[in-house]
Order: C-alpha cells, then sequence, then structure tokens
C-alpha cells in the first residue's frame, strides 16, 4: 500500500479501534454485498457502495498491487528493515492471502474488477488487525 492510501485511509478512518469487528468496518466502507430477498430465495449482488467513497477508493487503489506475487523487494525491503517483526508477519501474511484470492477470482473467471474488489475487502480486514494489534500493544506499553 502507498503511503498516499495509507494516509488517506487513516484520514478517513480516524480511530479504526472503534469497529470492534472487521464486518462493521466493511459496512463503514461499503465493501459488503447487496441482497435481494423474497420468501424463499436469497440472491447476493455487488457491493452497495452505501459506505464511504473516499476508503473504498483507497483500499480498492491499494489492492491493484496484490495481482502480483508477494515479495519483499524495493522500497518494500527498505521499509522491512525498521518495522517490527510482528507488523512483517501480518504484511507477509496478508501478501500471500490476498494474492491467492486475486488469482482464485481469475481461475475462477470473474471479471478483473471483481477479483480486485473481493481482495481490497480483505485487505480492509489485514488493515483493521494491524489497528488492534497496536491498540494492544500500546496499551500493554502504558499499563
Amino acid at each position: 500500500m502507498s503511503l498516499t492510501n495509507a494516509v488517506s485511509l487513516v484520514a478517513e478512518l480516524g480511530d479504526i479501534t472503534r469497529f470492534r469487528r472487521p464486518p462493521q468496518l466493511f459496512d463503514y466502507a461499503g465493501m459488503v454485498s447487496s441482497e435481494y430477498s423474497s420468501r424463499d430465495q436469497r440472491r447476493q449482488g455487488g457491493i452497495t457502495k452505501t459506505g464511504n467513497p473516499h476508503v473504498r477508493r483507497a483500499i480498492t487503489e491499494a489492492a491493484w498491487a496484490y495481482r502480483y506475487p508477494p515479495a519483499f523487494k524495493g522500497r518494500l525491503a527498505q521499509q522491512k528493515q525498521g518495522a517490527p517483526q510482528w507488523l512483517v508477519d501480518i504484511s507477509w501474511r496478508a501478501q500471500d492471502r490476498l494474492h491467492r484470492r486475486y488469482r482464485a477470482m481469475v481461475r475462477a473467471h470473474k471479471p478483473t474488477p471483481v477479483g480486485v474488489t473481493a481482495v481490497a475487502r480483505e485487505l480492509l480486514g489485514f488493515v483493521w488487525e494491524i489497528a488492534q494489534e497496536v491498540e494492544q500493544r500500546q496499551m500493554a506499553m502504558a499499563s
């Protein structure tokens, strides 16, 4: 995720820990499936887009990077040097999972934007996880 996208997310989301569970964050960003229900049928559609469009745009823009295999090279390798190990571990797990998710969507013959949107939603979950971890570590240090 580029610095610009990260700053946009932080500015738009504010305190991410206010979302107790990832689905609350997905709702806020409008990254949940629409649903068409009747008595005996339940059909899901595309994302609702009823949430914050700035968050949705920033996270979707970042998700395009997961089309490529995971790797720590270039600027990312330099940033890794000063990062705590727990953050590097989450980052690697995210890169691996999100790339595999994108490839699975492509293999299922989903349109590229649909695959990227699915990856964006999961990426938002990793952002939530990192925010929770930072909050817990800050609370532990304050105690």
